[in-house]
């Protein structure tokens, strides 16, 4: 049992608390499956603190002499590798704990209750409008828990700060209706209970009880110089079968070389250098479900031209062969769904811009976006994020774009048109779940307006068209449509034929979008 939290005793809670966010990955991404399957929060949190170790590995010796230190090098790492709301948050979490503890020689109970105050406080911090039932909650319930000890006992205050913030946890259904109706817990605030567990672990010299489960590691794309015949590096995680990944193999064998399949059933890792970006992903989602999706260009990677301080550029977040051409476009740079920050700062720097505006499309990408946007600061980019949340958005905002006036009144421009821009998605249910609209159960189809599930149905098209019957019943004039990976190859003409009977003095755009889970995204402005 350690009676002081030292340099090594951080390193080792870092080493664990990764550990057992992997034995719990699968679990946490379940728990915040409602109703839509695209529940991400344990694989943010498994590559957020895999890139935190990563810091700490890398950098051994400098800083690394006492417990501030280390925590300092794990925060400023998962800052970097931060995906989702989930990973900034846990990112500022350790910024609290490195920040309190900077100057303290020994850490004993009382020292450790101060960092998960300072901690909690952080994270709160991070967030615009704090939500209570969240990992803030969690962690607040940690702090005070830790705090109600009034012992400098490092045992007693670990243990009594792991018990407070499981308490908090279980409580969260009843401080968030949406937990309630899908009878889960908070996905960010079991997460943090995984790693308070590990800390005790470290602690007591006791291991966690966890059942393991198969998860893959982090996967980190690798910057590379080319060949000179293909001028594109394309890599992504692709969720199929062997058989798929085998005729996968022999389609992009055809087009460019360097080409790496590896993994295992049901999850592959894909790389391969082409001239046809949009041929090699579409390839993968012929084969099945491709995520993680990221494109470089070999010129880009040597000798970049020098930074405009003038220049303008624009940053999309978005997944989908037809959504990355469709943003191309429109000039500006996109980088796959759920990106890190670092990943997202690097988009932002690839531009050579002195001014670059940021459309995350997703809510749980925005908190990334903020982080990036700090960040390249620093290195004398001004960022503005446009807190878009659905790629129609971002189509909405792109095209009032005019880099002829000043940047403020061209951002002020596109966050209105965003804003002006309502938008729905429609996918599939991947679990029973109380919703505004009723009970859904899995398989039936869901229409969410701008977030919340307004129509359950049993067919896609139908649901479709009641879903833009109801959206246009409140006005509109343009109707976009992005047909996903999914959706089936008449869907767009029925819906196209619905709207020219039903509305006729609407214009309608129809596009291929290529995204997954969503076989149809709607924007009406």
């Amino acid at each position: 049992m350690l009676d002081t939290f030292d340099a090594e005793a951080v390193r080792r809670w870092c080493a664990a608390g990764l550990e057992s966010l992997r034995l719990h990955q699968h679990e946490i991404d379940q728990l915040n499956v409602y109703p839509v399957p695209d529940g991400d929060t344990g694989t943010n949190l498994v590559l957020t603190v895999a890139s935190a170790q990563q810091a700490i590995a890398n950098d051994a010796v400098n800083g690394g002499e006492d417990s501030g230190g280390v925590l300092r090098l794990m925060s400023r790492g998962a800052l970097l590798g931060a995906r989702g709301n989930s990973g900034v948050i846990v990112s500022q979490i350790l910024r609290g704990m490195a920040d309190a503890l900077a100057d303290v020689v020994t850490v004993r109970g009382r020292a450790l209750a101060g960092a998960l105050g300072e901690a909690a406080a952080a994270a709160r911090a991070a967030v615009a409008k704090p939500v209570e039932g969240t990992i803030l909650t969690v962690a607040s319930a940690a702090a005070e828990g830790a705090t109600a000890t009034g012992s400098d006992d490092l045992d007693a205050v670990a243990r009594s700060a792991a018990g407070a913030a499981a308490r908090a946890l279980a409580r969260t259904p009843e401080q968030l209706p949406a937990l309630a109706r899908a009878g889960v817990v908070d996905a960010g605030g079991r997460g943090l209970c995984v790693l308070l567990d590990a800390l005790v672990a470290v602690v007591t010299g006791q291991a966690v009880a966890s059942a393991p489960v198969s998860v893959r590691g982090p996967v980190t794309a690798v910057r590379e110089t080319g060949s000179s015949e293909y001028g594109y590096e394309v890599q992504y995680l692709l969720d199929a079968d062997s058989a798929a990944v085998a005729r996968l193999r022999a389609t992009l064998a055809g087009l460019g070389d360097s080409l790496v399949v590896v993994g295992e059933e049901p999850v592959w890792n894909v790389h391969v250098h082409v001239n046809d970006v949009g041929a090699a992903i579409e390839a993968g989602v012929e084969a099945g479900r491709p995520h993680r999706i990221t494109v470089t260009r070999f010129e880009d990677q040597a000798a970049p031209p020098a930074l405009d301080p003038d220049g303008r550029g624009a940053v999309v977040v978005a997944a989908g062969a037809g959504l990355v051409g469709l943003f191309s476009a429109e000039g500006a740079r996109v980088i796959g769904a759920n990106p890190s920050t670092a990943e997202l700062l690097d988009a932002v720097f690839a531009t050579r811009a002195g001014h670059v505006v940021v459309l995350p499309d997703d809510p749980d990408t925005q908190a990334v976006a903020g982080a990036a946007a700090r960040e390249a600061q620093a290195g004398g980019v001004r960022v503005s994020v446009v807190p878009t949340r659905s790629p129609v958005q971002a189509l909405a905002a792109l095209a009032v774009r005019d880099t002829g006036r000043g940047f403020e009144d061209d951002v002020i421009a596109m966050a209105e048109a965003a804003g002006a821009c309502r938008y729905a998605a429609v996918c599939y249910a991947g679990r029973e779940a109380l919703t505004m609209a009723g009970r859904c159960r899995p398989g039936d189809v869901l229409a969410l307006v701008e977030d919340e599930v307004h129509v359950i149905g049993t067919d896609l098209a139908q649901t479709c068209r009641d879903l833009l019957d109801r959206m246009l019943g409140g006005g509109g004039e343009l109707a976009t449509l992005l047909l996903g990976a999914d959706a089936p190859p008449s869907l767009g003409d029925e819906l196209r034929d619905h709207l020219a009977q039903r509305w006729p003095f609407v214009e309608v755009q129809v596009y291929d979008g290529g995204q997954p889970t969503y076989p149809l995204l709607v924007g009406i402005e």
